[in-house]
This record gives structure tokens, C-alpha cells and sequence, in this order.
């Protein structure tokens, strides 16, 4: 009977771990969608362009999301990657207001979409 109910036990916190673990992902990736998607859905530069723009810039998977989360938090024309034409058209963008950990989310988010290296599997 004790190893029955022992077994049970084990069961549920498996299955309550594994549904928190889920929960942890699925809000990962709603950073990314409801804050960054939601405001770039309209704009002419695809989030992919931009990847690239960036990617280009600082091949290195650290120095890019380093100098993407700066320019998230303080965002100017200087550091800005997209052309003149673009910010004319459209300025730059206000600082974020995500905390550090919501842009690191949406960042590694970022780039485990469009990442070409880890999409050639």
C-alpha cells in the first residue's frame, strides 16, 4: 500500500513538473509574439530583414543579442542598423519597457527563429 501510494506521489510531481515546464515555454515564446511581433506586424522591414541586418553585424550569437538588448534599452539613431530612409519614415523606436528578463526571453526567441545555423538541421 505505502509503495502504491509512493508511486502515485512520484507520478504527480512528474506530471506537475512537466505541465510548469510547458507553462515556462509557451510563455517564452508570448514575448516574443504579443510584445515584438505585435508591434513589427506592421511595419516594411520583416523581423527576418532585420535578423540579418543584425546577424551581419555581430556574427556572434552573444555580441548580437549583447547589442540587440543595448538597443532595445536605449535605442538611438547611431546604433541603429537600419538605414536612414527607414528611421526617417518611421523614427527609432522607444526604449523597451520589457524587464531584463522578458527581453532575454524574447531575444533567445528571436534568435532561435531565424538563426540560419540552427535551421540547417
Amino acid at each position: 500500500m505505502e509503495n502504491s501510494m509512493l508511486m502515485h506521489k512520484i507520478v504527480f510531481v512528474k506530471i506537475y513538473l512537466l505541465v510548469l515546464l510547458t507553462l515556462g515555454v509557451e510563455a517564452k515564446a508570448n514575448v516574443y509574439k504579443d510584445v515584438c511581433i505585435e508591434c513589427h506586424q506592421y511595419q516594411p522591414a520583416t523581423l527576418e530583414k532585420m535578423f540579418m541586418l543584425y546577424l551581419k553585424t555581430h556574427s556572434v550569437k552573444l555580441s548580437f543579442k549583447v547589442s540587440l538588448k543595448e538597443f532595445l534599452k536605449n535605442p538611438t539613431e547611431e546604433k541603429s542598423l537600419i538605414g536612414n530612409t527607414f528611421i526617417k519614415n518611421f523614427s527609432v523606436k522607444n526604449p523597451t519597457k520589457l524587464s531584463d528578463s522578458q527581453l532575454d526571453e524574447a531575444i533567445d526567441t528571436y534568435w532561435d527563429l531565424y538563426n540560419p545555423k540552427d535551421n540547417l538541421k
